[in-house]
């Protein structure tokens, strides 16, 4: 099973204009997070750096998994994300080189920790943590 990390901050998905400049407020705080398509700049940032006039979804957490994974490997997220969608719980995720990040509401952050660990899930820390 995978080992996978409750980060302890909160955070926000954002929607700006796709011709958006990055603003130097996304870039703060320990994790971020820039998508751009054609139709939009989407960010995903520390919720304590947000200017008030955003359209953001607010009051997420995330769920590191544990990699590397080797690009080649087959079913870690869904692993992952299968006891989620059984145990009712919606998700963001996103993925980079090393490793795929989960986002949970954090209403539904204990569900969810529940439901991994009863998959076999490593959770650290284990929950209920400090949160920032």
């Amino acid at each position: 099973m995978t080992a996978i990390t409750v980060l302890p901050e909160r955070y926000s998905v954002c929607r700006l204009a796709a011709d958006a400049e990055i603003p130097a407020w996304a870039m703060k705080g320990p994790f971020t997070s820039l998508t751009r398509t054609p139709d939009e700049l989407s960010l995903v940032c520390s919720k304590a750096n947000l200017p008030a006039d955003l359209r953001c979804e607010p009051g997420w957490r995330i769920l590191r998994l544990e990699g590397p994974f080797a690009f080649d490997q087959i079913g870690v997220l869904l692993g992952v994300l299968a006891p989620l969608a059984q145990a009712g719980v919606s998700v963001f995720t996103l993925s980079t080189y090393d490793t795929d990040y989960v986002f949970v509401k954090e209403a539904l952050l204990a569900r969810a920790c529940a439901a991994l660990k009863e998959a076999g899930h490593d959770l650290e820390p284990d929950y209920p943590q400090k949160v920032v």
